[in-house]
């Protein structure tokens, strides 16, 4: 992340040499950049009318055209602007560091890679962290910690009596806490980790603070919800559905110096709403008519948590299953919405649907349990509600169809007797926003009511899943608009994610005590987004504390101000936060190879999709195999994998061959510089070099394969194959993935000789790989042979290298050099 985060900086810096706008007309891009075969589209808008028929790709270091397009559609008047135009640029992948020029326009510096989305989804736990109540681990200090009193209980004797509920995260910049948004938070992360293993890490421990813990840090965080969602559920038919209320809503401080007080005798102490299935609210009631959609709610981040966690605590996995499965049976029992709870204002969450919730629920615990009847009744559910109502509306009330994203739908397509259907309702909904953003230049077809932000990334989710499901790459430009539109190609040119990317235009005053009291950054918080100006006009207590930068962007249409003011479009909420990890971490994957990656607890690439084998080779100070090794690759027509330590590259006896096998196409990479070890043999922890040394011995390693002209590459096969969890993330922040030999494969035992405890002979080893082969199949494995071994073993085994070639053909594999 902080690899990450520099090279961002650098781009901007190197952005501020052109001014976005020109006189009139900019230039909208995505600040973050684009992956190197993903759709790549700019945006050019003008106050002016004008024409546009081409515009340039201009290499930032050299000012030298690149790339000259002509795919230009112009669109009319639209928001503040009387033009606008979309320029694609999809069909140039080169990696580098552009901007495009449109007549007098120029756009801001951006990068072409596939590492631009590396670490976002992680980046965006920041926030969530920064959230949490009870403990807060960015204050290092807790808060409400004596929540909470009991309100609207069902047996009135037990309303005022005291429960535990501390815990969760605050919803937003206030610190209020409610269920549907803490649950929905919840399964997002935990559906993310499903999806994308791969692209998350393990910097953290489960209280937030940095050190590892063995668990991802995606997945510490979805225990903190699914930890205070238990709390909120004490027992059957009892559930709890809000902390404190818009009281809550007096003045600005920090959590852990809060001082509202909500009853006499109660302290600190705040209300607890009981769910009833009735309406409730003392001035402004609300519309609840049933439980169905909190329980809903509840049953579906129960079911996928215990399915997760299974591997971590099988104990609290058993729980959270007994949970999810009376959870659904009391939202059965009492179907209908629930709502959040209004006090002194009439804002609340008016959450109107409830089937979208109980579908889910169903499908999640159908993979829990196996019973038919889930899968029946999900699908009944669902034909209730096949579209979310607000995808294709102009207008809906604050949260009325929430979550904005039916999950459920994306689960059902997975069983094969309601797939068809369950995809056309998730096409039904992409073609309705579709249709409404057709005549605009973002595409933006999303409604721009009180959180915006988190429709556009449930569309965009719905899209991406849609996708996987049914192959059908139809909407690929607009779910790259919808993407884009988050990270600066909207009318605003800003990013609406609080710091990413840090140096460039994102939120930087945002709705937040933290910001507006102390300057504490809250990154990675996705900010409620923009807004009707009818809305924004009639919405009580705004008012802006500096001149708007964006003045000249604002329109009648449509406003955002990034301004600690307005709370209406720069407030970041905790749920749309959270929403956004699916997309991130799948962004990741898909642009870095790594969907399907296998990774083993110290975070080293162990295993990849598809039916191939990878052969790699390593030396350090033996290399008496490598012609023989050669020939047989190249007899048997296949490319291989060959990481060399840099004083095996310096020793000219073995450097012309490395030369000849980097002519005939294999991967040639870094094995160290000098073979250190860097970690204790017994003790994984226990470091043996520091962070300058690690580095200073890889940047000897890489000049020399420089020198040879060979490029650095992505992958780093560590000395020894021994590592650790640090070593693994000083690697990534040089540009490096680290990887390892498939464990079990037992190929890389062929350094031992007889005199060695741990000596296996040729005939041993390959017995062994046909064996593993049998019992669980060698698809996506990494099999080590080392280069050349010690002079007192006469087995060599790399003499078996056409055996296991033609070993493995036989049985359907295909083999290949790493990518």
């Amino acid at each position: 992340m902080v690899l990450l985060l520099k090279k961002i900086l650098l781009v901007i810096v190197l952005g501020a040499f052109f001014i976005t706008g020109h006189g009139q007309s900019w230039v909208r891009i995505n600040q973050l950049g684009y992956t190197e075969k993903d759709v790549k589209v700019a945006v050019l808008v003008s106050k002016n009318v004008i024409a546009c028929k081409r515009f340039s790709l201009v290499d930032a270091a050299t000012n030298k055209v690149v790339f000259s397009g002509d795919q230009v559609q112009a669109f009319p008047a639209y928001a503040a602007f009387k033009s606008g135009f979309r320029l694609h640029f999809t069909a140039f992948q080169k990696p580098g560091i552009y901007y495009i020029k449109a007549g007098d326009a120029i756009s801001p510096v951006f990068q072409v890679n596939n590492r631009v989305y590396d670490g976002t989804a992680d980046f965006i736990l920041n926030y969530m962290r920064q959230q949490r109540s009870k403990y807060n681990p960015f204050l290092n200090d807790s808060c409400h910690t004596e929540d909470g009193f009991i309100v609207y209980h069902k047996d009135p004797r037990k309303d005022s009596t005291r429960l535990d509920v501390a815990g969760g995260w605050h919803d937003a910049s206030d610190y209020l806490q409610y269920l549907p948004t803490s649950a929905n938070a919840t399964y997002q992360m935990l559906f993310a980790y499903m999806k994308n293993p791969g692209s998350f890490e393990d910097r953290y421990d489960a209280s937030g603070k940095r050190g590892s813990n063995g668990v991802p840090d995606i997945l510490d965080e979805a225990r903190w919800g699914l930890e205070w969602m238990v709390k909120m559920n004490p027992g059957k038919e009892e559930y709890y559905n809000q902390i404190a209320d818009d009281r809550d809503h007096r003045g600005m401080r920090l959590p852990n110096q809060d001082t509202v007080k909500y009853a006499a005798h109660m302290g600190l102490s705040r209300p607890v709403y009981f769910i009833s299935g009735k309406p409730q609210g003392p001035k402004y009631q609300n519309r609840t008519k049933g439980v169905a959609s909190s329980a809903g709610k509840f049953a579906s981040a129960f079911a996928l948590g215990a399915r997760i966690l299974q591997q971590y605590d099988p104990a609290f996995a058993a729980t959270l299953t007994a949970k999810a499965r009376d959870a659904y049976a009391f939202g059965k029992k009492y179907p209908g919405n629930n709502q959040t709870i209004p006090f002194g204002a009439p804002y609340f969450y008016e959450e109107d649907n409830y089937v979208d919730d109980m579908e889910l629920a169903a499908l999640s615990l159908y993979e829990v349990d196996k019973k038919e009847q889930y899968l029946q009744e999900a699908i009944g559910f669902a034909r209730q509600e096949p579209v979310t109502p607000w995808m294709g509306a102009d207008t809906a009330r604050h949260y009325q169809w929430y979550p904005f994203l039916n999950l459920g739908h994306y689960l059902g397509s997975g069983h094969s007797n309601n797939r068809n259907e369950y995809l056309s309702f998730m096409k039904e909904g992409i073609d309705r926003v579709k249709k409404r953003g057709a005549g605009n230049p973002f595409l933006m077809g999303v409604p721009f009511i009180w959180c915006s932000n988190n429709l556009t990334v449930a569309i965009l989710t719905q899209i991406s899943l849609y996708k996987e499901a049914s192959g059908d790459h139809q909407y690929d430009e607009l779910e790259a608009a919808l993407r884009d539109w988050l990270l600066g190609c909207n009318p605003w040119g800003t990013s609406m994610i609080c710091d990413l990317p840090e140096a460039g235009v994102a939120p930087k005053d945002p709705h937040s005590a933290f910001t507006h009291l102390k300057g504490y950054k809250i990154s990675g918080g996705l900010v409620d987004g923009p807004i009707y100006g009818s809305i924004w006009d009639k919405l009580i207590g705004i008012k802006l504390y500096k001149p708007d930068t964006f003045a000249a962007f604002q329109s009648p249409l449509v406003i955002y101000h990034d301004d600690y003011g307005d709370y209406s479009s720069n407030e970041p909420t905790m749920d749309g936060t959270a929403s956004l990890s699916y997309y991130f971490s799948k962004m990741q994957a898909a642009a870095s190879d790594t969907v399907g990656l296998r990774k083993d607890t110290e975070g080293a690439v162990t295993g990849m999709p598809g039916k191939t084998v990878y052969l790699i080779f390593s030396a350090h100070d033996k290399g008496e195999g490598g012609a023989y090794i050669q020939q047989v690759l190249k007899k048997q027509g296949v490319k291989a994998s060959f990481f060399f330590t840099g004083d095996f590259l310096r020793n000219p006896e073995f450097r012309p061959l490395v030369v000849q096998l980097k002519n005939e196409g294999h991967y040639i990479a870094s094995h160290s510089d000098k073979h250190l070890l860097y970690n204790d043999w017994k003790k994984r922890d226990s470091l043996l070099v520091t962070k300058e040394q690690f580095v200073a011995d890889l940047n000897n390693a890489y000049q020399t394969l420089h020198e040879m002209g060979i490029p650095k590459g992505r992958w780093f096969l560590p000395p020894y194959e021994w590592y650790n969890k640090d070593i693994v993330a000083w690697a990534r922040e040089q540009g490096l993935t680290v990887i390892n030999f498939t464990p079990g494969t037992g190929t890389n035992a062929d350094y031992t000789w007889p005199e060695l405890p741990n000596y296996k002979s040729s005939a041993q080893l390959l017995a062994q790989l046909k064996k593993l082969e049998s019992e669980k199949g060698l698809s996506g494995n990494f099999l080590l042979i080392h280069y050349g071994t010690d002079e007192r073993r006469t087995d060599k085994f790399y003499h078996q290298l056409e055996t296991i070639i033609r070993f493995l053909r036989a049985r359907g594999y295909r083999l290949e050099r790493l990518p």
